[in-house]
């Protein structure tokens, strides 16, 4: 059976990435990739696969996601971990205090090379922003942002979420992201190679 690897240092994304690998071989390696300094996932996405690749030396894919907040003309952008670094969530409430619009949403890319080709797929995952942090701790979190964005359609955030309703509620299962479009392209890929 072939294999996928997801290179990835982030705990939460890995656990999450899981579930749309039902009948394909996939494992994650745990590795931190150097990101250029861009604001294009695509770009992102791309230094990250090939740096992927150089490390495990097999068909890998490796995500990259943005945040963008309509009010804040689209901060922070492919800056996430840089502005949670420096200003965090609480920084990100406070720049949204007394502001109407609430909209927010994620971007994300995933690339996927098999040594000879990149390909990619994209996601984006509407929603709003809370008015504070609200949610708890959990092995699935995959950033600090879990707490303060509530998806599209959903009254509360996903760190407020029982284990059951992110099961049914998470970004990338409920709308139709990345890792899902790569899971069922990769799926139908190989089934027509053994046919």
């Amino acid at each position: 059976m072939e294999e996928i690897v997801f290179v990835t240092h982030n705990k939460g994304k890995a656990k999450s990435a899981e579930r749309h690998f039902k009948n394909i071989k996939f494992t994650t390696y745990d590795y931190e990739l150097d990101e250029p300094r861009s604001d294009d996932l695509k770009v992102i996405a791309t230094a990250k696969v090939k740096q992927a690749y150089e490390v495990v030396k097999k068909p890998c894919i490796a995500l990259d996601s943005g945040f963008f907040i309509d009010e804040l003309n689209g901060f922070p952008k492919a800056f996430v971990n840089f502005s949670l670094e420096t200003i965090g969530i609480d920084g990100i409430l406070k720049l949204m205090e007394g502001k109407e619009n609430r909209k927010a949403k994620f971007e994300e890319c995933l690339a996927f090379y098999d040594g000879k080709e990149i390909y990619y797929f994209f996601g984006e995952h509407p929603g709003t922003l809370a008015t504070q942090r609200q949610g708890e701790d959990r092995k699935e979190k995959w950033s600090d942002l879990w707490y303060i964005f509530k998806q599209e359609g959903c009254d509360k955030t996903i760190a407020q979420m029982k284990a059951e309703e992110v099961e049914d509620n998470n970004i990338a299962i409920k709308s139709d992201g990345a890792m899902k479009k790569f899971a069922k392209w990769y799926e139908k890929k190989i089934s027509k190679r053994r046919i």
